[in-house]
């Protein structure tokens, strides 16, 4: 966001929840590091349902690449689904990161 609070030209938010085969195969990490890796601000979680959440903020051709990634999934994953919700950025993170056990949201 700007400093009037607008958003930033080409910048988007991102919400997906991955299903599958995505708990236990170190598939947090994987998105952590793709995310880092795009310059991408947010965090990934896993959900009490079995599927994975990311929230990722950044410029939206790094946003898609990072749904292509959540789609394919590291090695080991078995992604049956991912559900996406695009929305304008709010500009509340600093860094991606994982967020361990369940949050209540963001």
């Amino acid at each position: 966001m700007s400093e009037d609070g607008t958003p930033l030209a080409g910048q988007a938010r991102l919400e997906a929840v991955v299903e599958g085969r995505v708990q236990g195969v170190g598939y947090r990490v994987f998105v952590l590091r793709k995310a880092r890796d795009l310059g991408l601000v947010g965090w990934v979680a896993n959900e009490p349902d079995g599927s994975v959440r990311c929230l990722a903020e950044g410029p939206r051709p790094a946003l898609e690449d990072l749904l292509a990634a959540l789609r394919e999934g590291p090695r080991g994953a078995g992604v049956r689904g991912v559900h996406e919700t695009w929305a304008s950025p709010t500009g509340g993170f600093s860094r991606f990161d994982v967020r361990s056990g369940w949050h209540s949201g963001d």
